[in-house]
């Protein structure tokens, strides 16, 4: 009987780990089983976006400070960080930071837009928190930023 618990122990910890694994893409594997191939831009740099709205005026620079609201989530759609309400990213007061103190993703990512500019962002681990993650983001994991630029000063 201990034997057989044991053995459904190791069973049920080998099969969680492993969906764990499954729920967690790639970002090239989050972008073909999603279907956006076609409607994102792979940057050279190794990660992939989709600018919804351009904006208007300078965009920002890594000296800039940034004002946004923006929402991060990983392939598995674990929301990690938000601006907003779990129901609206956008609602409430935006947050201003300077751009060269964010992950490296968010430095190249955010000056693609201006302000008033919306961009998703879909990073590899090496733009994000590397191998070691942040909080509760794990150690080499895609993120997905979706940010609307308010300002840029």
């Amino acid at each position: 009987m201990m034997k057989q618990l044991a053995l459904i122990g190791l069973a049920s910890i080998l099969f969680f780990s492993c969906k764990k694994e499954e729920q967690l893409m790639t970002i090239d594997e989050y972008i073909t089983k999603k279907g956006l191939t076609s409607s994102v831009q792979k940057d050279s740099r190794g990660f992939y976006y989709k600018i919804d709205q351009a904006g208007a005026g300078t965009a920002p620079t890594i000296s800039s400070k940034v004002t946004l609201f923006y929402k991060g989530y990983l392939t598995n759609g674990t929301v990690f960080d938000q601006t907003g309400s779990a129901s609206n990213f956008e609602s409430g007061n935006p947050v201003t930071f300077p751009l060269n103190q964010l992950i490296p993703g968010w430095q190249i990512g955010v000056p693609l837009i201006k302000p008033g500019g919306k961009i998703t962002l879909y990073l590899p681990p090496s733009l994000g928190y590397g191998a070691y993650g942040a909080g509760s983001i794990p150690g080499n994991a895609a993120l997905i930023f979706e940010i609307s630029l308010v300002a840029v000063s």
